[in-house]
């Protein structure tokens, strides 16, 4: 049987690509392709592939957020993250997350066949370039140190949204919540993160790839 793909990235270049490397195999095939976080979330849900192969930096969800909504609602998903960054923080925001692979962009062209087949096997899969002990290591010493940490989920979605460039009333209609209630949420991150303007939460944001902006 096949390894049923879904791609999930906010260029269509890189969609493409993928989908041309990885339906040249005869086990692989891709089920859909999706531009942001959130509609990966529902297409993951609707679909159910074996392997997700998630963009870092999204529009509407970043990629961390949207594989922790995944992996909350459909445990058994296996997802490989893509990304341009390698530092090891976005590596290990990926795995405390619950994706199973992280690739390098640079690299994906020659890695993402293997990767989806280790991942769909159950293993972990890292690019080349990035060594797994030294992730391990980093796992076991500083899984408290982020200060992406100290704030919840909804906090994190509301702080890519805000950087997008949404409103306060949009965001309330994006998530279902009262305008007052995301001015709440907004008060208490910046005051969590010791941000007292939007160009400073703006670049926050772009440094931990919240947002692909």
């Amino acid at each position: 049987m096949s390894i049923s793909v879904l791609i999930a990235d906010d260029h269509a270049v890189v969609r493409d690509g993928l989908r041309l490397l990885l339906e040249c195999q005869s086990d692989i095939r891709v089920v859909d392709l999706v531009a942001d976080g959130r509609a990966a979330v529902e297409a993951v849900l609707r679909l159910k592939p074996d392997v997700v192969i998630m963009d870092l930096a999204m529009p509407l969800l970043n990629g961390v957020d949207a594989t922790a909504q995944i992996l909350d609602k459909q445990p058994d998903s296996r997802i490989v993250m893509l990304s341009m960054h390698s530092t090891v923080e976005h590596v290990f925001r990926a795995l405390q997350a619950g994706a199973l692979g992280y690739l390098r962009k640079e690299s994906a062209g020659s890695e993402v066949v293997d990767a989806v087949r280790v991942v769909h096997s159950g293993r972990r899969y890292l690019s080349h370039k990035i060594t797994e002990s030294v992730v391990d290591d980093y796992v076991r010493k500083r899984a408290d140190e982020s200060p992406l940490d100290s704030l919840s989920q909804r906090e994190r979605e509301i702080l890519q949204l805000l950087v997008e460039g949404r409103s306060g009333i949009e965001i309330a209609r994006q998530l279902n919540i009262s305008p007052k209630t995301v001015d709440t949420y907004r008060s208490r991150m910046m005051q969590k993160l010791g941000i007292a303007d939007l160009p400073s939460l703006v670049k926050f944001a772009l440094q931990h790839g919240l947002t692909p902006l």
